[in-house]
């Protein structure tokens, strides 16, 4: 008789391993928060779990979340439906907080362990929307600009597989204001290009 284990599929059993993970567990609380489906075109990948998904272990149960889904023009049953959006973090774990009462980043044993592993398997992203500097780091190399302004900036030059965004924290807010382009220009080309995947997948 085959076990479950060896009936499991590559994908699911990468899953299991990441979600018992606890390769920083003497430095944070290990919780890994991700969501993934190998039908998905939409990847969101952000920077780590703050305190409060740490704690639901839902991605964006927030108010960064909430404006996420403002920027892409989605309700959360789209945004949460993981047949069609994966929620991908360069950290699958809360970092903590910095002296400054900012979150920490991502610890990079995480991407360096599994982000591989699972862009391998999940071959059928058709969007990314690579949000911060550590996701466009990862995701467009040597592509990205000086600094994070820059490369959100030149967004036009990613598509239209790939989307860099600053994070929809609040902590941007001044950014945001300083920035009117952002919501002028590249929340259009946004929005147009999230409802095309979702219709695709449809």
């Amino acid at each position: 008789m085959i076990s479950a284990s060896k009936r499991a599929n590559p994908l699911d059993r990468l899953l299991v391993e990441i979600r018992a993970c606890r390769l920083c567990a003497e430095h944070l609380e290990p919780r890994p928060v991700l969501r993934v489906s190998r039908s998905a075109r939409i990847l969101i990948a952000g920077q780590a779990p703050g305190l409060r998904v740490h704690r639901s272990g839902v991605p964006f149960s927030d108010p960064s979340g909430e404006r996420l889904r403002h920027w892409m023009g989605i309700d959360p049953d789209t945004f949460y439906d993981e047949s069609r959006v994966a929620i991908i973090p360069m950290g699958f774990c809360f970092p903590g907080y910095s002296a400054t009462g900012a979150d920490k980043p991502p610890r990079r044993e995480c991407a360096k362990a599994w982000r591989h592993a699972l862009m391998d398997e999940l071959s059928g992203f058709a969007l990314t929307l690579a949000i911060g500097s550590y996701a466009q780091a990862w995701h467009l190399g040597r592509r990205r600009k000086q600094n994070l302004g820059e490369t959100v900036r030149a967004f036009t030059d990613y598509a239209p597989d790939i989307i860099p965004l600053p994070h929809p924290s609040w902590r941007n807010n001044s950014w945001l204001k300083k920035n009117p382009w952002f919501e002028r220009d590249l929340l259009p080309h946004l929005r147009a290009s999230v409802a095309a995947q979702l219709s695709f997948a449809s």
